[in-house]
């Protein structure tokens, strides 16, 4: 499996297909987490998007101690979305070249194939997040620095805690993208089907659970994105503006941990037991 881990790491490193995920997770979080902040307390006009929160308080939102939030708000909606599609390409990236069964013909057996490829998609996230960590630490220093704001830094325990939490997150979102890969086949449809579900359905689960059919409250408890919204949540110091979409905290910490664990375990168990039973010839 470690031959596995470090061959899927080398397809990864050089897929160009990972540094424009990479590079558009690096855009989100700068622009919206950082940019379009700093820009709006300058102009004065905090607009709709913050509320008509006060400009000392969206300027506050970049410094330094609101690292952790800043940098994991997105991971639920718009960088979990991303996180489906590295997924879906590092599992059913096989399927969609043709090159399944050489791979499989390969020494390795089949379980060594799937779970490699499962530990390489959790290793190049978890650098993911540390790369977004880094560059939202350069961006808030300097604001902070040029705004005359107090440097004071998140403990190593929310650290921590905030790289486990993002980490979580998007795993579980690309072990999800990569269990569609693996059962359609391909990269396409379960990339579509994937956003689809991520940056609508549940939306829209969640916005009639919350208006018109509360029977439906159930069915949004166990919503992955849903958990991953109350998961970040949890983990994020007090916001002085509102969360980014998704942001939420509508079920109990413990259970939403729970949660996207089963999500994640399930997904990699399923993806390894169908790659172990389909016939490929």
């Amino acid at each position: 499996m470690v031959d596995v881990v470090r061959a899927e790491l080398l397809k990864i490193a050089r897929r160009p297909g990972t540094w424009v995920l990479l590079g558009a997770a690096t855009v989100l979080n700068q622009v919206f987490g950082y940019l379009v902040p700093y820009l709006s307390y300058r102009s004065g006009d905090t607009g709709d998007m913050f509320e008509g929160a006060p400009a000392e308080a969206v300027l506050a939102s970049t410094a330094p101690d609101q690292l952790v939030g800043t940098t994991i708000g997105a991971f639920p909606v718009f960088a979990g979305a991303l996180a489906l599609v590295f997924g879906a390409l590092v599992l059913g990236g096989e399927h969609a070249l043709g090159t399944v069964k050489t791979l499989l013909t390969q020494r390795p057996g089949r379980l060594s194939v799937v779970a490699g490829q499962v530990v390489a998609v959790v290793v190049s996230l978890g650098v993911a997040v540390l790369v977004l960590f880094a560059l939202g630490s350069a961006t808030s220093y300097g604001i902070a620095t040029a705004e005359g704001l107090p440097v004071d830094w998140p403990g190593a325990g929310a650290l921590a805690q905030g790289f486990a939490v993002g980490l979580l997150v998007l795993s579980t979102w690309a072990l999800l993208g990569g269990v569609l890969g693996v059962l359609l086949r391909g990269v396409a449809l379960p990339i579509g089907l994937g956003v689809v579900w991520v940056l609508g359905i549940e939306n829209l689960v969640s916005a009639m659970a919350g208006s018109l059919l509360s029977a439906l409250q159930p069915l949004q408890d166990v919503l992955p994105g849903v958990n991953a919204g109350s998961l970040v949540s949890a983990a994020m110091a007090e916001r002085l503006v509102e969360p980014p979409p998704g942001v939420v905290s509508t079920v109990a910490e413990p259970r939403a941990l729970a949660t996207l664990l089963a999500y994640a375990v399930g997904s990699a168990m399923v993806a390894a037991w169908v790659t172990r039973r389909r016939d490929v010839a």
